[in-house]
């Protein structure tokens, strides 16, 4: 498996911006991701439901550690609330949700009415729409919704 794989990342290639591995234009001109896999909507392999899932607790892990750092409350809230913001967090990114300073300030002392209600007067909330009233009910409630559950 070793050599297969070697010769693989040399022949498919990769492509790294910052570091990182982004999504590019093979020779063939489809969408591709990591070592050539096919992702194109016409025609692509996509993502697997388990690759996706994969994704997808690598980047809540990713954000709850951030906002760990970033925020010394974070941890001490109740699941919910803490939910609430690695919701926000995982939509926004850290540095745009910072920008939230009121209701970061709200939360950190335990006003949650306050945080909630702030949470709606911004331009994120018109952006999200209902999920932005979810997220908001949910800080102001300590309580996940009847479809969550």
């Amino acid at each position: 498996m070793e050599k297969i794989v070697k010769m693989l990342r040399l022949h498919e290639g990769e492509v790294k911006t910052n570091g990182r591995h982004v999504a590019y234009k093979c020779s063939a001109g489809y969408w591709t991701l990591g070592i050539g896999r096919n992702i194109d909507p016409n025609g692509g392999l996509g993502l697997s439901d388990d690759e996706v899932d994969y994704l997808l607790s690598n980047d809540v892990d990713r954000v709850i550690k951030e906002l760990g750092s970033a925020f010394s409350w974070f941890s001490g809230l109740d699941e919910v609330r803490r939910d609430v913001v690695i919701d926000m967090c995982f939509n926004l990114g850290l540095p745009r949700l910072k920008g939230f300073s009121k209701t970061l300030n709200y939360i950190e002392n335990d006003l949650f009415e306050a945080a909630s209600t702030e949470m709606l007067d911004s331009k994120w909330a018109t952006e999200v729409g209902q999920r932005a009233i979810t997220l908001s009910e949910m800080m102001r409630t300590g309580k996940y919704p009847d479809e969550l559950l």
